[in-house]
């Protein structure tokens, strides 16, 4: 099996094994608090992706100024200051998202 089946299929069971933790209890109707459920999945998943997001992207700018900087390094310091505001506005994104999903969290 190949590394993007092996990882496909081990996200696909761990999504589908752990909805059972979020079944509704037997002849109940739809609890009063479902709304404050949903909010606390909605910023658990904000998070998530943001620090994925995130770190892809800061990743990325690194890479690629590095490879900049190796390719005509009297470029450094033209390249090396708008990758530091790039990767601070890419880090702020991520503090925005966790900010959002901390009142999402202060709603449950």
């Amino acid at each position: 099996m190949s590394k993007k089946n092996l990882s496909f299929a081990s996200a696909a069971l761990a999504t589908l094994v752990t909805s059972s933790a979020f079944a509704q209890e037997a002849g109940g109707a739809a609890a009063a608090g479902s709304g404050s459920a949903a909010a606390a999945i909605g910023a658990g998943i904000a998070v998530g992706l943001a620090v994925l997001g995130g770190g892809l992207g800061q990743g990325r700018a690194a890479a690629a100024a590095l490879e900049g900087i190796s390719r005509n390094p009297g470029a450094a310091p033209r390249i090396q200051t708008p990758m530091i505001l790039g990767l601070a506005l890419i880090e702020s994104l991520v503090l925005f998202a966790f900010f959002i999903a901390f009142l999402l969290q202060g709603k449950v």
